[in-house]
């Protein structure tokens, strides 16, 4: 066998590989997708804290049960529809509260920051060319005062302000923006309903275990690429 037919077949061997989010799977070593698209909290802004220490105040506001003293971690453990059923929030109020948490969040954005490193990422995929994207429920106020103008000039297509349950219309709605096929899209979110709303809308998932579901509820969902600090993202998919 000659040394370009071994190049060949090492090749084939590694694009064969199942991408289950191992280390050992093909989306350690592949290449980068043309399309990377980021949810926003929890993935790039650090704003679980926050949202922790303000959602009573807005549970008595809106008269749905309060988060109980160490019940954080039993509902990170949940889907969204799960926590407001937890909590007992009719699903005409769930907008209502969107609403109020994006307002609140706006007023006191100075405590919502960056996970460290995201800059970096960002601007090496794009630097290597990687058309960035970003979809979220969250304002486009909120993002562009976290994310700053550096960031921002980076980032090519940002639908903002999704229903809770509305990414994967958004995720689909970026995709004809960009030109491109779902095959070629990856979203990277910290929930399970981000890997629900990519595979709605065709695309690979990956996930985050720095943001709201609990890492073991991530991979139990199987998604596409489990990312388990933020300068992995450059690495596996910068090439």
């Amino acid at each position: 066998m000659t040394t370009a037919e071994s190049s060949n077949r090492a090749a084939r061997d590694l694009a064969a590989r199942p991408t289950d989010g191992r280390p050992d799977s093909a989306a350690h070593y592949g290449p980068s997708y043309p399309l990377v698209i980021f949810d926003f909290d929890g993935t790039l802004a650090d704003s679980f804290p926050w949202l922790a220490a303000v959602l009573n105040q807005v549970a008595a506001r809106w008269r749905f049960r309060p988060v109980a003293a160490g019940e954080e971690e039993h509902l990170r453990g949940m889907r969204a529809r799960e926590i407001m059923a937890e909590l007992r929030v009719p699903g005409w109020k769930a907008p209502l509260v969107a609403a109020d948490l994006r307002r609140r969040m706006g007023a006191e954005i100075q405590h919502i920051q960056r996970f460290d490193g995201v800059d970096r990422v960002l601007a090496r995929l794009h630097g290597v060319g990687v058309a960035l994207g970003l979809a979220t429920s969250n304002s486009a106020g909120n993002v562009r005062r976290v994310l700053g103008a550096g960031n921002l000039c980076l980032i090519r297509y940002l639908e903002t302000g999704a229903a809770i349950h509305g990414k994967a219309a958004r995720l689909k709605r970026l995709l004809r923006r960009a030109g491109m096929s779902a095959s070629q899209a990856l979203y990277i979110g910290d929930e399970i309903r981000d890997i629900e709303a990519a595979r709605a809308a065709g695309i690979a998932a990956g996930c985050v275990t720095w943001g709201y579901n609990r890492p073991e509820v991530l991979r139990a969902a199987r998604p596409d690429l489990v990312l388990e600090r933020v300068d992995e993202i450059a690495a596996h998919l910068a090439g």
